[in-house]
């Protein structure tokens, strides 16, 4: 999960999307789903959220790793928190 802080010109929820998106579109390249999971009605707010299924839990490590390379290259977001919670089979 990504909490990230958004331009000053997202006042919009209009606005807030043209940022959201093309995160979301960009993270899907890696084969995760992604979603905006929070902050949803906060302008200059969001929360994305990134969900990776793989057999072997070191190639989630990476793909998450990718996905948190991406979303810290882009200039236009300030990134607030990360998060991550791997789940096993016996949860």
């Amino acid at each position: 999960m990504f909490d990230l802080l958004l331009p000053g010109d997202s006042r919009t929820l209009k606005a807030k999307r043209s940022y959201v998106r093309p995160i979301i579109a960009a993270l899907r390249k890696y084969e995760v789903a992604a979603a905006e999971v929070g902050l949803t009605d906060l302008h200059g707010r969001t929360e994305i959220g990134v969900a990776v299924v793989a057999a072997d839990a070191a190639h989630v490590g990476e793909v998450l790793s990718a996905c948190e390379r991406l979303i810290f290259g882009r200039p236009e977001v300030e990134v607030l928190a990360t998060r991550r919670a791997l789940h096993g089979e016996d949860d």
